[in-house]
């Protein structure tokens, strides 16, 4: 397909999603469920009219990925209710850190036992398919920053996180395959891919955020006022803690998100925000009269709250891209007993185990335990650390393999999760409401 063609059928989406905004919100399914099918009938599928070839378009489809999960990062970051206390945030920590690598130690099982990939391979087909994805799972992410839903925070929480939580057993799985140095008896993997890669990207998250937040608001602060490009400081955030994490063998996509949470929490902070009753830092005094209109304008405004319906365009944008491209990418030959299985044992077996496991003696209410067990939504993050590793020397075989079941899976998260997504969180609002 000619790149006039891509013009016109990517704007006609465009049209359709914007014009129709209400009637899709109103679906008891997903956007992203449309987006799919269009990619299913003008596939190789069904009409044929356009297929892509994600192992000859590894690089392009690397980085657009890439970008979709940066920015869908930040936004999640930058929604966070703060401060970070181990209180509220110890069930996400539980989720990325032990339910993530449970999972991937079932897949990878899984694949060696089952499927018969070598352990290397299932090594990084769990790291591919553990993290849940901050792109697609938007429905069920915290919706403003000051969204007190403990489900949401938990889900956007443990996204934002696990993102750069899964990056250890990608270089573990590409390292058992011969393609990544693991050190003698994998100590550089421990010392470099685990301990500084993690920890380095935290501290740079944070110190991004926390120094741009402060700039900001001395920048407004000044007289005579001083204007700020809200969504270009927020983007310049995003590429420079993300240049400099990879640039000193960080994981950006971990930075990144503690850079919005850091941004959030220290404009907060310097607005003279207090805590509420569940120790939530919030900028407006309880039951107070709403700003006058000159009052409003004085008001230094945030990097974080200004740009963040920018970044929810460009979130949207990317989804219907790349979705449509995964129906592109959809053949016969994907559709086999491997694919189809690895995606029930995660959906059924895998997540909803490791995350039972994971929130075993925390302050989780068993009700947000069962439904975060059920959606582990697989989508874009997934698809990049699949060209990652395409990108590192997969040899072709085992690629083809990895893709084709990478694809079938997530093209089954979004048929599934989507379809059930809106009736079961309708339910559990509803009970919760009740109770």
């Amino acid at each position: 397909m000619t790149t006039t063609y891509w013009f016109i059928l990517i704007g006609f989406l465009m049209l359709a999603r914007g014009l129709a905004a209400t009637t899709i919100a109103r679906l008891p399914f997903t956007s992203a469920i449309v987006y799919l099918c269009a990619g299913l009938i003008l596939g190789p599928l069904v009409l044929g009219i356009f297929s892509f070839n994600p192992f000859a378009q590894s690089h392009l489809l690397e980085m657009l990925t890439e970008i979709a999960v940066l920015i869908s990062l930040f936004s999640a970051g930058v929604k966070m209710p703060v401060p970070m206390t181990l209180k509220r945030w110890g069930g996400p920590i539980r989720l990325a850190l032990v339910s993530m690598t449970l999972t991937v130690a079932m897949i990878a099982a899984f694949s060696y036992y089952v499927l018969g990939l070598p352990l290397g391979a299932g090594v990084l087909l769990g790291a591919i398919l553990a993290p849940t994805d901050p792109v697609l799972a938007t429905d069920v992410q915290v919706r403003h920053p000051d969204d007190r839903d403990q489900l949401r925070f938990s889900l956007t929480c443990e996204a934002g996180m696990n993102d750069g939580s899964a990056f250890p057993f990608v270089m573990l799985g590409l390292g058992l395959l011969g393609l990544h140095e693991l050190g003698d008896s994998g100590w550089r993997w421990v010392a470099v891919d685990v301990v500084w890669a993690t920890l380095g990207a935290v501290g740079i998250g944070l110190a991004g955020g926390a120094l741009l937040g402060r700039i900001g608001w001395m920048l407004r602060g000044k007289d005579p006022k001083h204007e700020v490009l809200d969504d270009l400081v927020g983007l310049g955030l995003i590429g420079v803690v993300y240049g400099l994490s990879v640039f000193l063998h960080a994981y950006g996509f971990l930075a990144v998100f503690f850079a919005g949470v850091a941004l959030r929490q220290t404009e907060l902070v310097l607005a003279g925000a207090h805590k509420d009753r569940q120790g939530l830092l919030v900028a407006d005094e309880p039951n107070a009269a709403p700003p006058t209109q000159s009052e409003a304008n004085c008001a230094p405004l945030t990097v974080s709250g200004e740009s963040l319906v920018f970044k929810e365009h460009l979130e949207r944008l990317s989804e219907l891209t790349l979705v449509l491209l995964l129906g592109g990418m959809l053949t016969i030959d994907a559709w086999n007993w491997r694919a189809w299985t690895t995606g029930l044992f995660l959906f059924l077996v895998a997540r909803p185990l490791s995350v039972m496991i994971g929130l075993a003696g925390s302050n989780t209410p068993m009700r947000v335990r069962y439904i975060t067990g059920w959606f582990g939504v697989r989508g874009i993050g997934s698809i990049y650390y699949l060209m990652y590793a395409i990108n590192q020397g997969l040899p072709y075989v085992l690629a083809r393999d990895l893709i084709q079941i990478t694809i079938v899976v997530v093209m089954l998260s979004i048929l599934v999760h989507g379809t059930s997504m809106k009736p079961l969180l309708d339910r559990f609002w509803r009970r919760g409401s009740r109770s």
